[in-house]
């Protein structure tokens, strides 16, 4: 930003709290904009959790990468120069981030838990399922857990709630499985499993599915109001 003596301003949003990521449909970060216009998801990084997963974006691999870290510098920078000159259409024109996209139902994969029991999308047939991609070393993640298992042993057998751990180790997984105990579901997450449902990129994600296994909401990190919201929404497609 000290190259444009002053013309650019570097704004840094909390995951969630974001107008302008709100306005436009960006549901998940790391996400850049130059004033409206949105230059790079996390799928043009290649980000899988917490680290770098399989996907080929425009700047993946990215960790330890030199050229691809200037590419992206390089890019935003000509974004930033075009906006300045007056040429937004044409800063608009050459933005090409990623897609990312959204799964519209419950994917046949096989999950295998803690345990190396097997789930399959017919094992949760006819249930309000929730999937949620989460991480040990993620405090918004912990915080939500409690709360998860609680919404599980309220609702029961009308729903099922499994839980995928991405970057995190299988040891304190299972602890955490055990300090709840809850009948939740633990596993471990892998990038294929995140492509499945949706390339997720970012935890924690909440994937909510109607008993007839359509998607029915998507909640990425932790915004206020999360837990009335997932709550009702659960209570809505159980009546």
């Amino acid at each position: 930003m000290q190259d444009f003596h002053g013309k650019a301003q570097l704004v840094v949003e909390n995951y969630g709290d974001s107008e302008l990521a709100r306005r436009l449909g960006v549901k998940r970060y790391p996400a850049f904009f130059v004033d409206d216009i949105l230059v790079a998801t996390p799928k043009d990084f290649g980000f899988y959790g917490k680290g770098e997963g399989e996907n080929k974006g425009r700047y993946a691999p990215w960790a330890r990468n030199a050229a691809n870290q200037e590419r992206f510098r390089s890019d935003l920078e000509r974004m930033i120069k075009l906006i300045l000159a007056g040429h937004k259409d044409q800063a608009r024109r050459e933005a090409s981030p990623a897609k990312m996209g959204e799964i519209a139902a419950l994917p046949a994969v096989s999950i295998t838990d803690l345990d190396g029991r097997t789930l399959s999308k017919k094992d949760l047939a006819g249930r309000v399922v929730l999937v949620d991609f989460w991480a040990t070393w993620c405090p918004p993640c912990r915080a939500s857990l409690p709360w998860l298992a609680d919404l599980k042993r309220r609702f029961g057998d009308k729903v099922a709630l499994v839980m995928i751990a991405v970057d995190s180790d299988a040891g304190d997984v299972r602890k955490v499985g055990s300090e709840l105990k809850a009948p939740l579901v633990w596993a471990m997450g892998t990038p294929e499993l995140g492509r499945a449902f949706g390339d997720v990129s970012a935890v924690p994600t909440l994937l909510v599915f109607d008993r007839q296994g359509r998607t029915a909401e998507t909640y990425y990190g932790a915004p206020p109001g999360l837990h009335k919201d997932v709550e009702a929404k659960v209570a809505g497609l159980l009546r």
